[in-house]
């Protein structure tokens, strides 16, 4: 399975920022949207990541308030990319060994989308469920054996 089989399943939305946009403004729209990242973008081009980890650093850093600053301030600006032919289990090896929870899915330099761990993790409990479903119908099809 490949990063465009995810991609096809879960859909085109995108949510973006630019980094120039107030930390209390990025926090709200994830919070209204109940989304764990955003999109980081400039004149076109992907700059960054936003996500859930680097808001509550902002909180940390201020005593319990977002504070005052820009999403530059805090973004993540060389966040883990990976292509549409990216396959599933490299994707799971980046997530474990980078701890990586959400992906920008690049295609040269145009943005495709963003997969989360979420969405990997979903992918290959149903890519499991339908090969346990065509095992269980092999077997409960499997022919009888004739004695000759």
């Amino acid at each position: 399975m490949k990063v465009s089989e995810i991609l096809e399943v879960k859909g085109k939305t995108l949510y973006t920022v630019t980094p120039d946009q107030s930390m209390v403004d990025a926090a709200n729209t994830m919070a209204e949207k109940d989304i764990g990242s955003l999109v980081v973008m400039e004149y076109g081009d992907l700059v960054g990541m936003l996500t859930f980890r680097e808001v509550i650093k902002a909180l940390n850093e201020h005593n319990g308030s977002i504070g005052a600053g820009t999403v530059r301030k805090h973004m993540d600006d060389h966040p883990i990319t990976v292509t549409p032919d990216t396959e599933i289990n490299e994707v799971r090896r980046i997530i474990l060994e980078k701890h990586a929870r959400y992906l920008p899915v690049m295609n040269a330099k145009t943005l495709l989308g963003v997969i989360s761990f979420y969405d990997v993790a979903r992918a290959v409990l149903e890519a499991q469920s339908f090969e346990n479903r065509m095992l269980k119908a092999y077997i409960r099809d499997w022919p009888a054996e004739t004695v000759d």
